[in-house]
């Protein structure tokens, strides 16, 4: 009877004691109907799993190899004078790639602009002096064989520049597929060792997760400085392709 009285005259112990008896019907209800709780379902999920990392490689000699070949023309009087120099070589290089038999498609112009030289004067104001041109042409070469003297040919033809060149892998899906075979293998394997180690069963593969593996790697090519010595000698080297996977297992 006091503790009623105390209630009534304290709304603050009121409000406890409310909570107290929402809280106990409320128990009483999830008893009855036999309501699961969701995270109960999600510490069943994660306990009857196991999950697994494995990692497929594939060495690969790259097939395909890029070049490009810069053009820069200095001290022109006009914008018409620079452009001109950049098309008379731009084309003899084309023309002596297509000898070669380097096909149009894989040959790509990636710049081109032109650009005013100034003099500056004491006076602080600045007269143009000239124009400065330059031109890029990105080139794909499916014949390694051909790399050499495509290099050689352009060089001739009057690029003065060779930068940003390397082999790759045409197409590197089918090495991928390759490599994440390997890698589920290789997940497989550690989960028969795991599951030996921990004393458990597994059962059927529930879900498998492919991490996305960085950009291939570019094995650079170094060529020899325009106009200087010989066709040089260039070897792809070897590209990995590598595959990251996560495989998940039932626990029996």
């Amino acid at each position: 009877m006091k503790i009623v009285e105390q209630t009534r005259d304290n709304p603050l112990i009121a409000s406890v004691v409310l909570f107290f008896i929402l809280l106990f019907g409320f128990l009483l209800l999830v008893k009855f109907f036999d309501i699961s709780y969701p995270i109960s379902i999600t510490t069943r999920t994660v306990s009857g799993e196991l999950a697994v990392v494995g990692e497929g490689k594939v060495d690969v000699v790259p097939d395909t190899a890029s070049v490009q070949a810069g053009i820069v023309v200095s001290e022109a009087a006009t914008i018409q004078e620079a452009e001109q120099k950049i098309n008379e070589i731009n084309n003899k290089i084309i023309a002596a790639l297509e000898r070669l038999g380097i096909d149009k498609k894989d040959i790509k112009t990636s710049n081109y602009s032109i650009n005013p030289s100034y003099d500056f004067t004491p006076n602080g104001r600045n007269n143009i002096s000239g124009y400065t041109g330059n031109a890029s042409l990105t080139l794909t070469i499916r014949k390694q064989e051909l790399v050499p003297q495509v290099i050689t040919a352009a060089t001739e033809a009057g690029a003065n520049q060779v930068y940003n060149s390397g082999f790759t892998v045409d197409d590197p899906s089918k090495y991928r597929e390759e490599a994440r075979n390997k890698a589920i293998q290789n997940a497989k394997d550690q989960a028969r060792k795991l599951s030996k180690e921990l004393g458990i069963n597994l059962g059927r593969v529930v879900n498998i997760v492919e991490s996305t593996p960085g950009p291939d790697r570019i094995v650079p090519l170094f060529a020899r400085e325009a106009g200087v010595g010989g066709a040089p000698d260039l070897q792809p080297g070897s590209q990995t392709i590598t595959s990251v996977v996560t495989l998940y297992f039932e626990k029996r």
